[in-house]
């Protein structure tokens, strides 16, 4: 794990106080910190990256353009793009080539709008096939759910730069099962 995320949109349902990321950033060691903003305008994302000393700051969807330029040498920039089942892959591609010269990476949501690998499979749009070429030439984390047994195949074929993946929900106050996560990462283990 290189990066840890942190959702500081108020109002979402994720939402975590700035000063509990600060202190989980105290806590933690050998990972780098990323703020998740979606609408915030480059002053207020300046503001809290400096504020709780960020190594970066993952932008929504639809932030635009001049947002990105404007942060440009502030700090590491990550892009999210929501991936629909309808995405036209020529769109998605000229997307990609926009923003390239100003993220280190472009975070490709599959699991927003419930696409799964299988998904994948059977879309002659967003197949594997052009998933991996995607891959090839631009920097991409995958926020896809690929079955643990079919993990390793699939980054394999499509060599993303990463994956994305999110504890579940609380259980009760201070609780989490991971368990989802250590098959992924089991799965991740028996690749290295």
């Amino acid at each position: 794990m290189e990066w840890l995320g942190f959702d500081l949109n108020t109002g979402s349902t994720n939402y975590i106080e700035p000063h509990l990321v600060k202190a989980i950033k105290e806590w933690v060691d050998g990972v780098k910190i990323v703020g998740e903003f979606e609408l915030s305008s480059p002053d207020r994302i300046n503001e809290i990256v400096e504020a709780l000393g960020l190594d970066g700051a993952q932008l929504g969807m639809f932030t635009p353009i001049e947002t990105f330029q404007e942060l440009e040498f502030a700090t590491i920039l990550f892009k999210e793009i929501v991936i629909e089942k309808d995405t036209n892959i020529a769109d998605l591609k000229d997307q990609l080539a926009t923003f390239a010269p100003y993220v280190k990476a472009f975070l490709l949501n599959f699991d927003k709008n419930g696409i799964s690998a299988a998904d994948l499979q059977e879309d002659t749009n967003l197949s594997k096939e052009a998933l991996q070429m995607l891959c090839e030439t631009y920097p991409i984390l995958l926020d896809l759910h690929i079955p643990p047994s079919n993990l390793a195949d699939y980054l394999d074929t499509t060599s993303p730069l990463g994956l994305s993946v999110k504890g579940g929900a609380e259980e009760k106050v201070g609780f989490k099962s991971f368990d989802e996560l250590d098959e992924v990462f089991e799965a991740l283990e028996v690749e290295e």
